[in-house]
């Protein structure tokens, strides 16, 4: 599949601007030209030499607290996207073995949590348990988990249906055994797609939560944070929140490229892709001219 993925113009486009992103979080403090933390005299200045971006109206370096805060924001969206992964594909999955009862209380419990708002359950939880990120991002992935129980149950029901499946049960195949060997591989493209359009609304999440101050203290730097201190500041430097705001778009639009890539080259219709290439080339490769013999 990743070959599949890289193949697509989208897909190379998608993990490029995920490679960077990843890389800004890994090594972004490394990178930062100055302390993120630092304060000056130096407040709402324009973008110079010194400062690639200005400084805020504490007088810290923008850049430097953009790259620091990189890595608040992607390791928040990935605590999204791997608690909903972990909360929602496995009840999905068995769901489909396990009975009635325990099919109708996992129904029941995703619908409720699909009509509960992420946004004051995550306020709830830091009132509760104190200002920190990752309660909150936990908290917000259960939330989220809906949406993986649903498609890896869907993708499940189709795959319990085959006759192979059946063949399996009949011959008296382990459930465990029937996932790992029929099953996983079926729902792995639908969990996949999934999994990439989460940690684009993980990022959302994450930019939101923090843009109004929740689970992350200041003066920590973060792309939602900086985002709402630079809203105070537009008469100074209107274009200081346009750096957060692209970061956060790319990323997210990132994310949603890489899923559609994802679904393009999975199941039917990576399958189709693949027959339509392989005609392609053999059409290219008839339509050649045989080379001229030697004299």
């Amino acid at each position: 599949m990743v070959r599949r993925v890289l193949a697509l113009p989208s897909g190379r486009i998608a993990v490029a601007v995920l490679t960077v992103v990843a890389l800004l979080a890994v090594l972004g403090p490394v990178l930062a030209p100055q302390d993120p933390l630092a304060t000056s005299d130096n407040t709402l200045a324009a973008a110079s030499g010194a400062h690639w971006l200005g400084t805020d109206y504490l007088g810290r370096d923008v850049l430097s607290r953009l790259l620091d805060g990189s890595r608040v924001s992607v390791l928040g969206s990935l605590e999204v996207a791997l608690t909903a992964l972990v909360v929602g594909v496995v009840p999905g999955i068995l769901s489909v073995y396990l009975g009635r009862a325990f099919e109708w209380i996992t129904l029941r419990l995703a619908d409720t949590l699909v009509a509960l708002p992420f946004l004051l359950f995550a306020v709830a939880v830091v009132a509760l348990l104190g200002n920190g990120i990752t309660q909150a991002m936990l908290v917000t992935g259960v939330l989220v988990s809906p949406l993986f129980y649903r498609v890896s149950r869907a993708a499940t029901l189709a795959v319990a249906r085959s006759q192979y499946v059946e063949a399996a049960l009949v011959s008296g195949a382990s459930l465990g055994w029937i996932v790992r060997r029929h099953v996983w591989v079926k729902v792995l493209p639908p969990i996949a797609v999934a999994l990439a359009q989460t940690v684009g609304v993980g990022f959302v999440i994450v930019s939101s939560l923090t843009f109004l101050g929740i689970g992350v203290q200041p003066p920590a730097p973060t792309w939602g944070g900086l985002l709402a201190s630079d809203l105070g500041y537009l008469t100074q430097r209107p274009w200081a929140p346009l750096p957060p705001a692209l970061l956060i778009v790319v990323t997210v639009w990132a994310c949603n490229l890489l899923a559609d890539a994802v679904r393009d080259v999975s199941g039917e219709a990576g399958r189709a892709l693949l027959n339509n290439r392989k005609a392609r080339a053999n059409r290219l490769g008839t339509s050649d001219p045989a080379p001229a013999g030697g004299a």
